[in-house]
């Protein structure tokens, strides 16, 4: 089952004032919910995230799109790399393939937004202090930056220090 977010994003055609530039900030900024296994082990189904509405997008960023079949349905994916017709974007997962392998390279105007920050909720309950404090200190991880996970093997990698910094951020 795919995954889905509210349609919540930037309002169009509207006025800007001086003091509405924070509120215009917010109104770009959003929550999406994963729904599916496809982008595991990055995220996990029921995993948050905090992401920015018309964001530039790069290979390596995790982004929500629709699906290219499906309009309605919203997607979590990577975005691979740059082609011909747009963003070839993959899954973490390789045993899902539901996304660029199938349908092909995915348009512009079908990119949705760009993931900022996982927030994973608590599983189960924190029956110690020490395991409480474990799911604090990794509830929320950063997905742009130099600490985002590498995409999928052979899909255009970023560099090998930054390959195995995610190693160690995915491997907790």
């Amino acid at each position: 089952m795919p995954e889905r977010t509210p349609q919540r994003g930037p309002s169009h055609g509207a006025e800007r004032r001086e003091g509405d530039r924070h509120e215009g900030l917010l109104k770009r900024i959003g929550l999406a919910e994963v729904y599916n296994p496809s982008m595991r082990p990055t995220l996990l189904p029921g995993d948050q995230l905090v992401v920015g509405y018309g964001a530039a997008v790069r290979p390596g960023d995790v982004v929500v799109l629709r699906h290219p079949f499906q309009h309605d349905l919203l997607i979590v994916k990577r975005a691979v790399e740059r082609r011909p017709g747009g963003w070839w974007v993959r899954g973490d997962n390789p045993r899902v393939k539901n996304d660029s392998r199938e349908f092909g390279a995915v348009p512009d105007d079908l990119v949705v937004a760009r993931a900022w920050l996982r927030l994973r909720p608590p599983r189960g309950a924190q029956r110690s202090p020490g395991s409480a404090v474990r799911w604090a200190s990794s509830a929320v991880r950063p997905l742009v930056g130099p600490l985002r996970p590498r995409p999928p093997a052979g899909s255009g990698a970023p560099s090998r220090a930054a390959g195995l910094l995610s190693r160690r951020l995915r491997a907790r």
